[in-house]
């Protein structure tokens, strides 16, 4: 599958046109005559995928479609699509993120295009968001005293330190640190530092170390 692209528009029989030419395309395609109806079937994020967003939509706009799904999270790239174009309304979504806005009628080697665009631009930036949720999934999986050893390793601090620090052996840190190292999935200290500094568990993490 090439992708699944959700349109988004109250005209039709232009959704019923666009559907034809996406699907004949290869991508996969679901259908809302309104924004309200993709808000109450939000997209799978977990695929490729990507919004053809309509402008003015009764009830709740494009725009304001825009905004409500940046407020809930959604990374689905935006291809804005409109009748009645005006420089206002493209700045305005354009900085909100929009991955590009587009006049009808629009050629459709224009708007395959745009889509084509968009999928791509939404993988290259899943690869280090993929990255990150992996990191983060880790370090749910630490117990408490895990967590703690794992934050005060990272900063710097020797076995011994953290015995001190948390009123623990020598010999128990040392368990609990391979245990940190065998979930997180790293063989080093300074990989541990890095996923650390990724998931932004720490702030200024090389200035404490220097100063350590």
């Amino acid at each position: 599958m090439l992708g699944r692209v959700h349109v988004v528009d109250d005209d039709a029989s232009f959704r019923t046109a666009i559907g034809r030419l996406l699907k004949k395309a290869g991508y996969e395609v679901a259908i809302y005559p309104s924004a309200q109806d993709l808000l109450d079937r939000l997209p799978d994020e977990s695929e490729p995928g990507c919004i053809l967003l309509d402008v003015r939509i009764p009830r709740l706009s494009g725009p304001e479609l825009q905004d409500r799904l940046s407020e809930l999270g959604s990374t689905l790239p935006i291809v804005f699509l409109t009748g009645y174009a005006d420089v206002e309304t493209t700045v305005r979504t354009i900085k909100a993120g929009a991955e590009d806005f587009l006049t009808k009628p629009v050629a459709s080697e224009d708007l395959l295009a745009a889509v084509e665009r968009a999928l791509a631009h939404q993988l290259t930036a899943r690869g280090p968001r993929d990255k990150l949720n992996t990191v983060r999934a880790h370090i749910a999986m630490l117990t408490p005293r895990e967590r703690e050893v794992f934050e005060l390793i990272v900063r710097g601090k020797t076995n011994k330190q953290v015995a001190n620090v948390l009123g623990a052996t020598e010999r128990t840190i040392k368990a609990h640190r391979y245990r940190v190292m065998e979930k997180m999935q790293v063989q080093s200290l300074a990989e541990l530092v890095s996923l650390a500094e990724r998931a932004g568990i720490l702030e200024n993490v090389s200035a404490t170390r220097q100063k350590s």
